[in-house]
Parts: C-alpha cells; sequence; structure tokens
C-alpha cells in the first residue's frame, strides 16, 4: 500500500483534522490530529486508528504502522 492510500482510508473511517505518513512501504509513521480522540488514553486512540484499517493489519497490507495521535488543542500546543 502507498502513504496515499493509508491516509486515504484512515480519513475515510474518522474525521481527521491532520494526517502525515512517512514510510517504506511496509513499516508506517503516522501523525494524526482528530477531535475524535478527546478525553482518550493513547491505546485506545492507536485502537480506533487501527480500526479504520481493518483486515490490512492483519492480512500484513500495513505491516507496521506507528503512531502519534493528537485532539486539536494537543496539536495546536504542539507547534508553540
Amino acid at each position: 500500500m502507498t502513504a496515499e492510500e493509508i491516509r486515504k482510508l484512515i480519513a475515510s473511517g474518522m474525521a481527521c483534522e491532520h494526517i502525515t505518513l512517512e514510510g517504506d512501504g511496509r513499516h508506517w509513521y503516522a501523525t494524526i490530529v482528530s477531535a475524535e480522540f478527546e478525553g482518550q488514553r493513547a491505546i485506545a486512540r492507536h485502537q480506533r486508528v487501527y480500526a479504520t484499517l481493518g483486515a490490512r493489519m492483519h492480512t500484513d497490507e500495513v505491516h507496521a504502522l506507528s503512531m502519534k495521535t493528537f485532539t486539536p488543542a494537543e496539536w495546536a500546543a504542539q507547534a508553540q
């Protein structure tokens, strides 16, 4: 899968204000900003993103995905 394909899958499965993806075709690193993360711990946020990828995480289409997840407020604080 390409970075754009993964980005589109995530964006179609949840409302995101910002998504960046980098990787080598098997190992991916994502930064995702979504209001859906409000009040959630990191594990719940990651599970939410994994859910958007569905079986692709189990069939090795996406071998590894590391991510940083932020709420819009957390993301704005990062920029300062």
